[in-house]
């Protein structure tokens, strides 16, 4: 019982740590978008290039997230058989 309530709690910790990536990103994204555009008056082109940039940079970070977590899983599970 206390192993799943351990896993539960990895479980919980690795998928806060995915949105709180995908909404950092984005949002570093934006921000510096729109403060480039605001300094060199070509809104809203920037802020526009750099959302796209942030969002990107967002799914990049979980697929390695994703990637990283599932070798852990996987190396624990290869454990657990010795």
């Amino acid at each position: 019982m206390a192993e799943n309530k351990q896993q539960l709690i990895k479980s919980v910790g690795f998928l806060s740590g995915v949105g709180i990536s995908l909404v950092a990103s984005t949002l570093i994204g934006l921000i510096m978008g729109y403060y480039l555009d605001r300094w060199l008056g070509t809104a809203p082109w920037l802020t526009l290039l750099f959302l796209g940039f942030g969002i990107v940079a967002g799914f990049r970070n979980i697929f390695i997230l994703t990637r990283r977590e599932l070798r852990r899983q996987r190396k624990e599970e290869h454990d657990d058989r010795r």
